[in-house]
């Protein structure tokens, strides 16, 4: 891959001073770019350190090479073949990785610190679809950032929250991408960045990340502004629970597997603990209302105003998921719908059925499809977008990403779920023709990384959507505005909009009123955020 081979290049080394001492990355002359990959942010969180909030790392005497990717936390293939550039996988697993133009203004530069997604489970800072080098080129430092995932990263237990200096445990990755925030604070200088400047990406698991970084009294003065793709951290889309109700999930947990102590959990390797979670079939673990780094739930936090007070651009993907998810497996009949709506909302079905209609089996394809992506994620991140543009003087970007993915280059190969690609095997089911934008479809094309993603054969027009999507990432990551000439003009939503513009990004990108906001009005007070 060509990641890999600009690694293995014998680069120009180049050497930075930061607060824990001297590090050498190196200099990639054809892009003029100077990459340090793999810098530990904090110490490694073992032994005695597992399960514990990061701690700071001890100077370090002579030269830390950063010339590649630091492990991925530990992890199982979840998604389909998240494609990773690290080395293995590892508990020690809290490194990070900068991308900074060679030529630096004396001002200094903005930043970009994007979070991965992966549901709290999978992802890296390695994959080449998060590549912070075509970012670096439109004029920014980019910086990719690992955390803890699941049991490592987000196990709760009455022990653990015991010897806590803040008397709470769980969301440790959470703690991880604030510690890293913190590191931006303190070292980004050194790399030609502003630290005054930062902007916080992610796409779902990294999109949860940027709301609650947002909402958190610990991360919200450390930045400028939020960009979140696909999700929130509001019911139904991983929302946090009371700190008791974890930690007795926690314990629960560890009393299956025959262990009764934390003493006993912290002498388990690495692999034995991983074992038990995998034998287990958990889906990771919940996030927490823990006192510190989320003292309340994101509505109430934002209702109160308390959220970092930046400018936001958010929004998601026309076909989340596939319309299946909602039907369970029945086929799109106009009596198989309305018996899936009857189940699902007894009491409501007949203004679920108005909101989401049924006139024809390809209507029925688009509401369940819509139905499904917006119970999925779409949701929550509409109540993140509406929570925001009513209690904040900030902008507010909503986008809708809708073009379709071109087909995959093998034909034996499937999409993953969250990115990456599966073998197909006689039980994969025939992929039904795609009516919108999957999830996690348009990271590569924000991030300019079509052509590190090299499963997809991608077309012109695909490059044109890219280009697009990226000019207005960068241009809000440097001027908190999307906007700038030669771009289709992206309003911002005010409070008091009804129908707020939407930009729809495709070939033809254009801003439109939001159509169907009555949809999110009724799932809001469903699920009870209203």
């Amino acid at each position: 891959m060509h990641g890999i081979k600009a690694q293995e290049k014998d680069h120009t080394p180049i050497q930075k001073t930061i607060k824990q001492g001297k590090i050498e990355g190196f200099v990639d002359a054809e892009k003029n770019l100077e990459l340090y990959l793999g810098i530990p942010f904090a110490q490694p969180p073992v032994g005695e350190l597992r399960w514990k909030a990061p701690q700071a790392l001890e100077p370090w005497q002579g030269i830390k090479q950063t010339k590649k990717f630091g492990p991925a936390a530990m992890q199982t293939n979840v998604f389909g073949d998240m494609k990773f550039r690290s080395n293995g996988n590892s508990e020690d697993c809290l490194y990070l990785n900068v991308w900074t133009p060679t030529e630096k203004p004396a001002e200094g530069l903005p930043v970009l610190v994007y979070f991965y997604g992966g549901g709290f489970v999978a992802g890296d800072g390695s994959e080449p679809r998060y590549d912070g080098a075509s970012m670096a080129q439109k004029g920014m430092v980019a910086v990719t950032v690992n955390y803890r995932l699941n049991i490592f990263g987000f196990f709760a237990h009455p022990e653990l929250s015991e010897e806590a200096p803040y008397k709470a445990s769980g969301n440790y990755g959470l703690l991880d991408q604030h510690f890293a925030l913190q590191w931006v604070q303190e070292n980004i200088e050194a790399f030609g960045g502003d630290p005054k400047r930062v902007t916080i990406a992610g796409e779902s698991a990294g999109s949860i990340s940027v709301s609650i970084q947002m909402a958190s009294p610990l991360s919200k003065d450390l930045i400028a502004g939020a960009i979140g793709e696909s999700g929130a951290s509001i019911n139904p889309t991983l929302s946090p629970i009371p700190l008791k109700e974890a930690e007795q999930i926690g314990k629960k947990f560890a009393e299956e597997a025959g262990y009764h102590s934390l003493e006993e959990l912290r002498k388990l390797s690495t692999e034995e603990i991983f074992k038990i979670y995998n034998d287990s079939k958990r889906f990771g673990f919940p996030l927490v209302v823990d006192g510190h780094l989320l003292p309340k739930t994101l509505p109430e936090i934002f209702e109160a105003g308390e959220q970092a007070q930046v400018p936001l651009l958010l929004g998601w993907n026309s076909a989340e998921i596939p319309g299946m998810a909602f039907m369970q497996g029945q086929p799109y009949s106009k009596e198989n719908y309305i018996a899936a709506v009857e189940k699902t909302y007894p009491k409501e079905h007949e203004k679920v059925l108005k909101l989401y209609p049924h006139g024809s089996e390809e209507e029925i394809v688009l509401s369940a499809t819509a139905l499904a992506s917006d119970r999925f994620i779409s949701y929550s991140t509409w109540k993140w977008f509406d929570l925001h543009r009513k209690n904040s003087k900030a902008p507010v970007y909503r986008y809708l990403y809708s073009k379709l993915r071109p087909p995959l280059k093998d034909q034996t190969l499937a999409s993953g779920l969250a990115g990456g690609t599966v073998k197909k095997d006689k039980d994969t089911p025939k992929a039904p023709k795609a009516v919108g934008a999957p999830h996690a479809c348009e990271i590569e094309y924000c991030m300019g990384n079509l052509h590190l993603v090299e499963d997809y054969a991608w077309t012109d027009e695909d490059y044109q959507v890219s280009e697009t999507m990226q000019a207005y990432f960068a241009n809000f990551i440097k001027t908190g505005n999307p906007n700038s000439n030669g771009l289709p003009n992206w309003p911002s939503a005010k409070a008091q909009d009804k129908k707020p513009p939407v930009m729809i990004l495709d070939v033809e990108s254009k801003s439109i009123k939001a159509p169907n906001d009555d949809r999110y009005e009724f799932l809001d007070v469903s699920y009870g955020n209203k």
